[in-house]
């Protein structure tokens, strides 16, 4: 299985009572994959998967998985703090069609890098599926270190990370360390999409693409027909979405931002709290941008 391209880390749509909304996913996966994404990711950060039971997480699977039906790969969190839950989970998104699985570091009480590696060797003995690993150090409190991503690289069903750390250097390293494997690296952070895949990552795994799907395509799709200059001015133009994602807690602006062009994904989950009026303001002005 080749990881690659623009992968959606999409928002998990609610209705207004804050429970599974059906419509608003079906119409999100099939708005992402017109716009031509090479995949797509849920229950990650943007997805709220820290505030979904575990039954809420394989219900809304299965609703994804259906919509998609083999269009496009489906890579779905099952990560956890415990081995033992992250493996019973995984099992039960395996059983579900999954297409492969993305396992966060553990959080909360910080792993040594040993743990972690017997942490995921044995999520990776448990399931069949491909498992991508999920660094994002500002969230978890941790950083995996190079020489644990080679490890794990080893593993034949351990294909892939996603890098959130928001350091190009992070990726390059991790690129480096594993050249001689098969193994992907892409890049978590939205504004290095271009810059990582200059150094050898086969794409990225963007929340930004939930809204601004084409011009996100178009920076992989630019970048591998040569047109760099094109893939710059593409770059560009998410930062202006980017700051105006800063004006709130993820994923309330960008759930607030997608609703208002027209898709039925609901407000974040308490404690993240609506937008104020000011902020849907500038949310507005940035939709204006965009539809120019």
């Amino acid at each position: 299985m080749e990881v690659k391209g623009i992968i959606t880390a999409m928002v998990t749509p609610f209705d207004q009572n804050q429970e599974l909304n059906s419509k608003g996913t079906k119409q999100l996966v099939n708005k992402l994959i017109n716009s031509g994404v090479s995949g797509i990711f849920i229950l990650g950060t943007n997805g709220e998967f820290h505030l979904l039971t575990n039954d809420e997480k394989v219900a809304f699977a299965k609703i994804v998985i259906d919509e998609v039906n083999k269009r496009v790969p489906v890579y779905v969190g099952t990560g956890g703090n415990s081995t033992r839950e992250v493996i019973e989970l995984s099992k039960k998104m395996e059983a579900l069609g999954a297409d492969a699985l993305s396992v966060i570091t553990p959080y909360f009480l910080v792993p040594s890098q040993s743990e972690v590696i017997h942490h995921y060797k044995a999520i990776a003995e448990a399931v069949k599926i491909p498992i991508i690993i999920y660094n994002i150090p500002k969230n978890t409190g941790m950083n995996l270190e190079p020489e644990t991503v080679l490890e794990l690289a080893k593993v034949k069903n351990i294909i892939a990370i996603k890098d959130s750390s928001g350091k190009l250097e992070n990726i390059e390293k991790y690129i480096q360390i594993t050249s001689n494997e098969d193994f992907s690296v892409l890049s978590g952070s939205d504004s290095l999409i271009l810059d990582a895949l200059k150094i050898g990552a086969t794409g990225a795994i963007a929340a930004t693409s939930n809204l601004i799907t084409d011009i996100d395509v178009s920076i992989y799709e630019k970048f591998l027909k040569g047109d760099i200059a094109g893939a710059e001015k593409a770059q560009q133009e998410i930062e202006v979405l980017r700051a105006v994602l800063k004006a709130g807690t993820v994923p309330s602006i960008l759930k607030k931002a997608v609703e208002m062009s027209g898709i039925s994904v609901g407000p974040a989950r308490l404690p993240v709290t609506q937008p104020k009026e000011e902020v849907i303001e500038k949310i507005q002005k940035m939709l204006d941008y965009y539809s120019q």
